[in-house]
């Protein structure tokens, strides 16, 4: 039979569609996403861990490391002239955020994974937490009854937000067990 050019053809073509691939690959590709092993497709959390996730951990531990030694080595915390001397009450909580976060991602240097990495979020989050508090009460800034004032307040509000929607985030990762996404 004929068909008008423009019109559905009227007979279909009698041969059988090529078998589909069942057995696993034999070699892994970087464009897919399978497992070189056994040829089984991976979860997009079970994929092996880029280097730039552990490049981003050491560049965290390296600058958390050097701004603990700005503050209680040199020039030291003096040497900021918008802070006073109270500023000495919230320095001993302030260190340990800073800490907390430097031992969480030496943790995460080592072993990577989802749950380790959320709880060690969790707690330097609420290190953090604790250190934005100790700052509001005391506040050991030299701008009192300034417009500054208002500033650093709306700043440390704004800490509190998201601090609050880092507790959250991480406590969801830590029940699902997967990184956080990208």
């Amino acid at each position: 039979m004929m068909s008008i050019p423009g019109q559905y053809p009227t007979h279909l073509p009698t041969e059988e569609p090529p078998e589909r691939l069942t057995e696993p690959l034999s070699e892994h590709r970087l464009s897919d996403s399978r497992d070189h092993r056994s040829g089984q497709p991976l979860e997009p959390d079970d994929r092996p861990a880029p280097p730039s996730r552990r490049g981003g951990y050491v560049g965290s531990i390296l600058v958390n490391l050097v701004l603990l030694w700005l503050i209680n080595g040199w020039p030291g915390w003096e040497a900021v002239p918008f802070l006073t001397g109270r500023t000495a009450l919230v320095i001993g909580i302030v260190n340990a955020s800073i800490i907390a976060r430097v031992v969480a991602d030496a943790v995460n240097v080592v072993l990577d994974l989802p749950r380790p990495r959320a709880l060690g979020d969790l707690v330097s989050i609420g290190f953090g937490l604790a250190a934005l508090i100790e700052i509001w009460q005391v506040f050991p800034l030299d701008v009192i009854g300034t417009a500054w004032e208002v500033v650093a307040r709306v700043l440390l509000v704004l800490g509190f937000v998201g601090g609050g929607v880092g507790i959250l985030d991480s406590l969801g990762r830590l029940v699902r067990g997967r990184f956080p996404r990208t």
